[in-house]
């Protein structure tokens, strides 16, 4: 019986195989005189052939198929790429911003996985699921040992089905079962608003999914009612996404009809201009938008837009630099292509493209935009801006850092874990304006690190490592091995140490993980905005208006 069935799929090899000689044979005829580009198509499929016929071992000829078109795509831009039917929820989740589930992040806890974050107003929420509530059942499911991404898709589903969770609770340490109502959980581009000041208002914006300019509209209006009188757009991390979401976020701050992107392609129908469409809310406001080195595709649009056209001042560091345009293209069978098909230039006629993925070294890699190719343009008001680097903002300021310490107690979820324990302790409430971790509470800590093994390498010390092992390979070490062994001793990991070296960052960290417990992710940023190095420099300038109509009128940006 095995052996029948092994002579059907044979056959079923062969009649791919030959199908698929038969088509690179049209199409090696079709592309004739091109002679290279039908030999390598032969080249291929007879490879398929073989492979399906021939390999020691069975193979997935689906799967080989899947991954040569992958391979197709690998060495063009990151940005083009195959999106199989099994992907396409993830992607749409991505792109709209909405999916079927209960509203809750979730991260790895031992052998099960744990509530790590619970929307507000979301069916987690309301079921009454707080952080650090460990999963171990979902409908009747053993969770021990799944990863992330597994119990992520288990607890999707339809909007209005139901279910069934086994939780440990974290307060009361008992198992109990709850069961959970899925909702359309719709993901709000907004992931903070509220006043700086008595008439500044702060709209934090963190990705540009479908209707989410309805999101930055909806906060601002609100502002308005609460005395704004001038605007800090914070863009920081915001990744890009939906190019007519930018347009109608612009559309807001500038006249109709206003001319704010331009797309340009090898191909007519990837060309078009974008010009704005309603009515703005407010062309008069006083504007700042924050960047940093990952403000990226829409988020630069909306930002250099907005620089090129003198409307606001650009305030952080420089943005990624992604001038690239993808359009998503169906294949059949319910798999896309995301495909890079036009560059955008925003008003001054700038493309802010950072990365040259068109001259590949010998070995693959790419390089920046050198600066002989680097071209200046104008603004509205005849301001000196560059292309091919990212937008440059007008005020720069440094890049805040966690130290690496810092982040690897962050990764390992110990300050998750005592902020756990402190949630459990301090069942009155935290005030989420004046709250600040004690010296006593910072000490609490500094114990419950006693028995717990930080997984963590300083960079320092792997360069050190590097340079011991080329003095070594150049015979060097004779001479210098007592003195690197000097350095390494200074800077012998030491826990209790460093505890201490980066306590002001490990004292963020575990205040922000605490108040996300009492007060959200939007009581979060309302505590740490005063502090804010990006808001503090805004606020500034916002207080003296000579400088703010100065930069907007004469100040030129940095080229690099």
């Amino acid at each position: 019986m095995r052996e029948k069935i092994k002579g059907k799929k044979s056959v079923r090899y062969i009649l791919i195989s030959g199908l698929v000689v038969v088509l690179g044979g049209l199409w090696m005829a079709a592309a004739n005189p091109d002679f290279a580009l039908g030999r390598n198509l032969q080249i291929l499929f007879n490879l398929f052939r073989e492979l399906n016929l021939m390999y020691v071992d069975p193979v997935d000829p689906d799967k080989m198929l899947e991954d040569a078109a992958e391979g197709m795509v690998s060495r063009l831009d990151p940005y083009t790429e195959l999106i199989p039917e099994s992907e396409m929820s993830d992607f749409e989740i991505m792109t709209t911003g909405k999916y079927g589930g209960i509203g809750a992040l979730i991260r790895k806890s031992g052998d099960y996985v744990m509530i790590a974050q619970p929307y507000r107003g979301f069916p987690a929420d309301k079921a009454g699921l707080i952080i650090g509530d460990l999963l171990q059942e979902v409908d009747g499911k053993n969770l021990e040992g799944m990863d992330v991404a597994d119990v992520s898709a288990l607890l999707k589903g339809a909007p209005g089905t139901s279910v069934r969770l086994k939780v440990k609770k974290l307060l009361s340490g008992n198992v109990e079962e709850v069961v959970v109502k899925r909702e359309r959980i719709t993901i709000s581009g907004v992931t903070y608003s509220g006043m700086v000041s008595d008439s500044v208002g702060y709209i934090a914006h963190s990705d540009f999914t479908e209707d989410c300019s309805s999101d930055i509209r909806n906060a601002f209006m609100s502002l308005q009612k609460q005395g704004m009188k001038a605007l800090i757009l914070d863009l920081r991390g915001n990744g890009g996404g939906i190019l007519q979401e930018a347009v109608k976020i612009l559309s807001m701050f500038v006249p109709k009809g206003t001319e704010v992107v331009r797309m340009q392609g090898r191909q007519k129908q990837s060309d078009a201009t974008f010009i704005t469409q309603n009515d703005p809310i407010d062309t008069e406001i006083p504007l700042i938008v924050l960047v940093n080195s990952t403000s990226a595709s829409a988020s630069e649009i909306v930002a250099g837009a907005l620089q090129d056209l003198d409307r606001a001042v650009l305030i952080g560091q420089r943005t990624f630099g992604k001038g690239l345009v993808q359009s998503t293209l169906p294949l059949g069978y319910n798999a896309y292509v995301k495909l890079t098909t036009a560059k955008y230039y925003i008003p001054s006629g700038r493309c802010i493209q950072a990365i040259d993925y068109t001259h590949r070294a010998e070995d693959g890699s790419v390089g920046v935009v050198p600066d002989s190719l680097i071209r200046e343009y104008t603004t509205a008001r005849g301001r000196k801006v560059y292309d091919g680097g990212g937008i440059m903002p007008d005020i720069r300021i440094p890049t805040t850092y966690y130290s690496n310490f810092a982040i690897a107690l962050y990764n390992n979820g110990f300050i998750e874990d005592f902020a756990n324990e402190y949630y459990k302790k301090h069942r009155e409430g935290i005030d989420v304006d004046t709250f600040k971790l004690s010296e006593e509470e910072y000490r609490d800590f500094v114990h419950f690190m006693n028995d717990k093994t930080v997984d963590f390498e300083s960079e320092t010390k792997e360069a050190l490592d590097q340079l011991r092992k080329k003095a070594e390979r150049d015979k060097y070490l004779d001479r210098i091995g007592d003195e690197l062994t000097a350095i390494e001793n200074k800077i012998q990991e030491d826990k209790q140490a460093d505890l201490e070296s980066f306590r002001e960052d490990i004292t963020r960290l575990i205040e922000s993980e605490i108040l996300l417990r009492y007060h959200y992710k939007d009581g979060v940023a309302r505590h740490n905005l005063p502090t804010d190095p990006g808001v503090v420099e805004a606020l500034k300038l916002l207080n003296d208006r000579v400088r703010y109509q100065q930069i907007l009128s004469s100040q030129d940006t940095e080229r690099k």
